[in-house]
């Protein structure tokens, strides 16, 4: 593909393809092709996730590496901000000393792409849905079918906007809406999935009466973490030497938010947090000790960010976003969006033009699409897969109780509608969904001093 499509008779990139064949003897013949996350993500290792899930049971899936991933060519890895993050366990969360660490790390990964030729302008939305437009005609389909989940959702809405030809249907699931995107929105979702699953408990009735008060058990370690950070030494959840955590009422809330806490854990780790033992929140912060270095295309991560989801909005709008999310927590929390840290310092080093006046942009079309959110989900709150369907004339929203980012493949039910849908478009089967509810949650036992 063009790295740059206007410019005719540059750079190209190369971009890995997979097709898995469908599991059924008499596939249909308009396949599924899938828009992974990120962005980022490495795509062809969503695959087996995928399998599991039946997405490829009557249809054939197409799997492309987005670029700047891990199977593309030019990688925008940074093992820069990779090494960032595994010494970020063991520092404050939100400290400016932290940010300093971290827009350094961007810099010099972007001062070494830049200087193999790398145009980090073209790694955005648009050449991303070109790309795909363009796979669909070198595979020479007349039309298939669109998955995509998280930023591929964004992804997803953009090219059905752009390049609707050929689209038969499309699945966004985890949905973040390009005309809504940016670093102040993130709040609006955390406050979603939090409180989702604090309402969740409340409405058990034995998780209600062992823990009475999840709000504001929440709102009191938030503060007591960022006014004393606890530092600890903690085992990773895969192996391996403890190391040295660092919690803070920063790294609280985005362990939170991503969900690594499992969310039946949640109300229990609290109140173990609460009573002196910090060691599920620890231990869920000490993984990100071990990442894979290399795996993640942070280049491409940061082209997206900066040019399409932070310019628009200043460091007064987020704050004043997270005041009104999380009334009552500190600034300086308040002051981070959630899982993009600093995004404004490092966005002023990435150096990418403003492009949100051709990206953050509704989608609005006619083409059957199915939207489907997690409550729990703290990333892209359930509420806004109601709000993209608003511009989508045969939109069918499902919300999935009890399941946070990336639905289908933790629901055999949403994996049943997804199915359904690509079968029949304009009436899925979601019956499944009238009979769901959240799990049960942890119940431990009452400190003897409580």
């Amino acid at each position: 593909m063009p790295e740059n499509r206007a410019h005719r008779g540059g750079r190209t990139v190369r971009l890995t393809v997979a097709t898995i064949p469908a599991a059924s003897t008499r596939p249909a013949r308009d396949p599924v092709v899938f828009m992974t996350g990120g962005p980022g993500a490495d795509a062809i290792d969503d695959i087996p996730f995928l399998i599991d899930a039946g997405v490829n049971r009557d249809r054939d899936l197409i799997v492309m590496a987005q670029r700047g991933t891990l199977h593309s060519q030019p990688n925008l890895a940074c093992p820069e901000i990779d090494r960032f993050y595994a010494d970020a366990v063991g520092l404050r969360y939100d400290a400016p000393s932290t940010g300093r660490r971290l827009v350094r790390a961007a810099k010099e990964c972007r001062t070494r792409l830049t200087a193999d030729g790398v145009e980090l302008s073209a790694y955005n939305t648009t050449e991303n849905a070109a790309d795909f437009a363009d796979l669909r005609k070198a595979l020479g389909l007349r039309r298939w079918n669109v998955y995509g989940y998280s930023y591929g959702t964004d992804l997803a809405l953009t090219f059905l906007r752009r390049h609707p030809q050929g689209v038969r249907s499309v699945a966004v699931d985890s949905v973040v809406p390009p005309q809504i995107v940016s670093l102040p929105w993130t709040w609006d979702s955390a406050r979603e999935g939090i409180g989702a699953v604090f309402a969740a408990c409340a409405a058990q009735p034995r998780c209600h009466s062992r823990y009475p008060d999840l709000p504001g058990t929440l709102t009191r370690q938030v503060g007591r973490l960022e006014a004393h950070p606890l530092t600890v030494t903690a085992r990773p959840p895969g192996g391996g030497d403890p190391v040295k955590v660092v919690l803070d009422g920063g790294s609280l809330v985005n362990l939170l938010v991503a969900n690594a806490v499992p969310a039946v854990d949640v109300p229990a780790a609290l109140d173990e947090l609460a009573h002196g033992n910090p060691e599920r929140f620890a231990r869920a912060r000490a993984a990100g000790a071990r990442p894979v270095i290399g795996e993640f295309a942070h280049g491409l991560t940061q082209s997206v960010a900066c040019g399409e989801w932070v310019p628009g909005r200043t460091k007064s709008d987020l704050l004043d976003a997270g005041r009104r999310a999380f009334p009552g927590w500190p600034d300086t929390v308040l002051a981070q969006a959630p899982q993009l840290p600093f995004e404004h310092d490092v966005c002023r080093v990435w150096n990418v033009p403003d492009r949100t006046a051709v990206q953050r942009i509704a989608t609005v079309s006619e083409v059957p699409t199915l939207i489907l959110s997690g409550s729990f989900d703290a990333k892209t709150g359930a509420r806004w897969g109601p709000y993209t369907g608003r511009t989508l004339s045969r939109s069918t929203a499902v919300r999935i109780p009890g399941i946070g980012h990336w639905v289908v493949p933790q629901s055999p039910c949403a994996a049943s509608v997804l199915t359904s849908f690509l079968t029949r478009p304009l009436s899925p089967d979601t019956a499944c969904v009238a009979g769901l509810a959240p799990k049960p949650f942890t119940i431990t036992p009452a400190p003897e001093n409580s």
